[in-house]
């Protein structure tokens, strides 16, 4: 995989002469993605959005997340495994790939990293049913690297509870 950085790095070489233009082909061949079998990993993610492709789990085996996030967290920090169950991240955690769980947003992160983020963040949800996915929200945003505020269960049925937290909404960058 290839993030800007790199990328940056091998044109360089090229342009210095330090590599050939063949050289430079070859380490370039592998791209855009990686082929698993089961799989195609898009390696180029990063480079074209600024973070890694994110692995929905649901669905998938616990071998083939592992495989996935192996081949990821070669290259990228902050791999994110949304709808991730704990089984998931026992075998994340016994592949030996770095990861850290967070059982609420059902999210393994593999090769965790802090990060710059743009800024505040508010994550708001209606009821505690949706506690989850608003978790799942959130922590995708402090993995990212932003400052995550969370307003839960503001209630759909009175508006007052989340007109209270009109400050906090007030200095959201999003």
């Amino acid at each position: 995989m290839m993030d800007v950085e790199r990328l940056r790095g091998l044109l360089d070489e090229v342009r210095q002469g330090r590599l050939t233009v063949e050289a430079a082909l070859e380490r370039l061949k592998g791209l855009p993605f990686a082929d698993l079998g089961f799989a195609r990993v898009d390696l180029h993610r990063a480079l074209r959005t600024g973070a890694p492709e994110a692995v929905f789990c649901q669905g998938k085996t616990p071998e083939q997340v592992v495989a996935i996030l192996r081949r990821l967290a070669t290259d990228h920090a902050n791999v994110l495994a949304t709808r991730a169950g704990a089984e998931v991240h026992a075998a994340v955690e016994a592949s030996g790939v770095p990861c850290r769980y967070y059982p609420e947003a059902r999210i393994v992160v593999a090769n965790p990293r802090p990060q710059d983020g743009v800024g505040l963040i508010v994550v708001v949800s209606a009821g505690t049913a949706d506690l989850p996915v608003a978790e799942e929200a959130a922590v995708t945003a402090e993995v990212l690297g932003n400052r995550v505020e969370r307003i839960y269960d503001a209630g759909v049925a009175g508006l007052h509870r989340l007109l209270a937290q009109h400050p906090l909404l007030g200095e959201a960058n999003v």
